[in-house]
């Protein structure tokens, strides 16, 4: 088909063809997550700078408008040997001259342009003009034509890539009249198949990830023979990972008539705990005859000097061990308050405008590092649901989840109704936040309270499903559950349109199911990996899960105790009885002996849950001996003589 241009726009662009660049190929529906889509640009020169051009997408779905989604400023790029300059996804090989992220192209009907503008004239949001355009293109993907749009960049046509039946295997291409067809992607090649044929270089190395102290051999190979004798230089260093990490040489001789050469890095055993690390192999300045089919291979490399916490995993829990970090006074204002005045407190307290803070949803990934760091490798997060351990480095970032972990939102979004934003998409630390309220419903997209690290494919499989259809994967230990329940009690006050329900809702704002998370609350209570997570995300948000700290504290809500004031520490005077003494603690062959008081008085004693239910009571003498046949968790023991009650807390392990 011809591309026409109307009127004196046309005679424009005739006379500056020869000057201006072009849309050379367009590819913007591949098989599956569209990782290989791409935009050519084209100038008649090699290496010619794109100084002064935008490149600018353009959306034309009914809810698009026509409007500008993406541009792209060419200031200090230069076209190859070729005249060709290529910007696309992670998977375009050869490798495009700027990587572009999955999905920033979207299928049609939409439009792609140049513009001889800056950034600042166009800004995303503008509508589709002929003003200092230079060239359009608007395409479909078996899409229905938008004639708007073709109107406004004064286009006659729009080209289908799906002209063959085979849009996700083929690409729109210019022809040397400058009409279009549809064929096999040739990026950073002419699309007639002449120019300089340049040599294409890949790099590989015999595996993806090494333990430190071993021997890294990477391969340089050459579609072609050299010509003459040269040397790649390597560029390794990436991020943490320098010179300091590796010895051996980072370059490789090829002599002539060549296509292999090899050179060894040994990686350092530093003794340094410093986490998992990337090494980048980069071929440096890379002569214009040669293409390289895939800069930037990352290698993984395991540090061997990872650090344990002082507390235990959710399979193996530990309590007791990890303290609070909150403000002494932190709970103070909801000390007697009771019934429908106590969730309005807590709901002051958690979302307090101008202190609790909301960070972006690619900040979770950060906090979700540090919160639900493995207490037994620190290089790794520990998995909700499927109750493992997984690197850090294996979060998902492309379309396959097989081995990766993602943030698992506890109430799905679907049922919340609130979703990322533009600037979700930026990490930018704990030192940068919105402020945020009770109103703020688009903020629990990234609650680090209601976000867990989780296994990919098991987070797809729970999908949007409430708490009772979904019970985690077969064969669980359960060690997830009070956990989740506690994230979803937290997320039903932080947020005034978020609530937890009996049974499964199809309401927007309502999960389920409460009488089933109530019963996980109850099984799996609170541990030190649970407080130790309480504290990092209340460094990160200035905001605490109440019901991690005080768990009693969800019975006076949804349970029995509703309606009765609540206080700290079970509202008991701990001032007397000074010289009890409890052992073993932890518990041992299901007894504890109770040491320091009057063997001939008697006094009351009660075991509670750690909820606050008494699940024992008992007038005996002093010194006595308890019996505590419970599972794991922690307990209290109150003893309470006519003045004064005491309470201990109890580790069952």
């Amino acid at each position: 088909m011809k591309l026409l241009l109307c009127g004196l726009f046309f005679l424009f662009t005739l006379i500056s063809y020869a000057q201006n660049p072009l849309i050379n190929e367009l590819d913007a529906d591949t098989d599956g997550v569209d990782t290989k889509e791409f935009i050519e640009i084209k100038t008649d020169n090699p290496f010619q700078p794109l100084d002064g051009y935008l490149l600018v997408l353009f959306n034309g779905s009914n809810s698009g408008g026509d409007l500008s989604y993406y541009n792209f400023d060419l200031d200090g790029f230069t076209t190859d040997i070729n005249g060709l300059f290529v910007l696309g996804a992670s998977e375009v090989s050869p490798i495009p001259d700027f990587e572009l992220s999955l999905n920033t192209i979207q299928n049609g009907a939409d439009a792609v342009a140049i513009y001889q503008a800056n950034e600042s004239d166009m800004p995303i949001g503008s509508l589709a003009t002929t003003t200092n355009l230079v060239d359009a293109l608007v395409y479909g993907t078996d899409d229905a034509d938008d004639t708007a749009l073709l109107n406004l960049l004064g286009l006659s046509a729009q080209i289908d890539e799906d002209a063959n039946g085979n849009k996700d295997f083929e690409s729109i291409q210019r022809a040397n009249d400058g009409s279009w067809f549809v064929d096999l992607p040739t990026p950073k090649q002419l699309n007639d198949g002449s120019g300089v044929i340049l040599n294409g270089i890949t790099i590989s190395t015999d595996q993806d990830i090494y333990d430190e102290g071993e021997i890294v051999t990477i391969t340089l190979t050459t579609e072609d023979p050299v010509s003459n004798d040269i040397t790649f230089n390597l560029d390794l260093n990436n991020g943490d990972f320098n010179n300091a990490d590796y010895t051996g040489n980072a370059f490789i001789d090829f002599q002539t008539g060549d296509t292999t050469g090899q050179t060894q890095i040994n990686i350092l055993a530093d003794g340094v705990a410093e986490e998992d690390e990337f090494m980048e192999i980069n071929i440096s300045n890379l002569p214009p005859e040669f293409i390289s089919n895939n800069n930037n291979v990352s290698i993984i490399i395991i540090d061997s000097d990872f650090t344990t916490s002082n507390f235990g995993s959710p399979l193996n829990p530990s309590f007791g061990n990890v303290s609070s970090n909150a403000p002494n006074d932190y709970y103070d204002n909801l000390d007697g308050l009771a019934g429908n005045a106590l969730i309005q407190g807590i709901t002051n307290l958690i979302s307090e405008n101008g202190v609790v803070r909301t960070h972006t949803y690619t900040d979770i990934i950060d906090i979700l590092k540090e919160a639900d760091q493995n207490p037994d490798n620190n290089n790794q997060v520990w998995l909700v649901y499927t109750e493992q351990p997984r690197a850090k480095f294996l979060f998902q970032t492309g379309s396959s989840s097989i081995g990766k972990w993602n943030r698992e939102h506890t109430f799905p979004r679907s049922r919340g109704g609130f979703s990322s934003i533009e600037d979700d998409d930026i990490a930018d630390g704990i030192n940068v936040w919105w402020e945020t309220n009770a109103d703020s419903l688009r903020h629990a997209n990234s609650d680090a309270h209601g976000l867990r690290a989780a296994d990919a494919g098991e987070n797809s499989s729970r999908g949007n499903q409430h708490y009772g259809q979904y019970v985690g994967p077969p064969s669980n230990a359960g060690s997830f559950k009070g956990d989740v329940a506690r994230g979803v009690f937290f997320l039903a006050l932080r947020y005034n349109d978020l609530d937890v329900v009996n049974g499964f809702p199809a309401v927007t704002g309502e999960l389920g199911d409460l009488a089933t998370l109530l019963t996980w609350h109850q099984q799996d209570p609170p541990d030190d990996f649970e407080m130790n997570r309480n504290n990092v995300i209340y460094n990160w948000q200035k905001n605490r899960n109440p019901f991690i700290d005080f768990p009693n504290l969800v019975d006076f809500i949804w349970g029995t105790e509703f309606g009765n004031p609540w206080n700290q520490n079970l509202n008991l005077d701990e001032t007397s009885l000074e010289d009890v003494v409890l052992y073993p603690n932890p518990v041992e062959n299901n007894t504890i002996q109770v040491k320091g008081l009057n063997s001939t008085q008697t006094y009351q004693f009660k075991l509670l849950d750690i909820t606050g239910k008494i699940i024992w009571n008992s007038l005996r003498l002093g010194n006595a001996e308890i019996p505590v046949n419970l599972k794991t968790g922690v307990y209290f023991l109150t003893i309470s003589d006519e003045i004064s009650t005491h309470v201990e807390r109890i580790i069952v392990k």
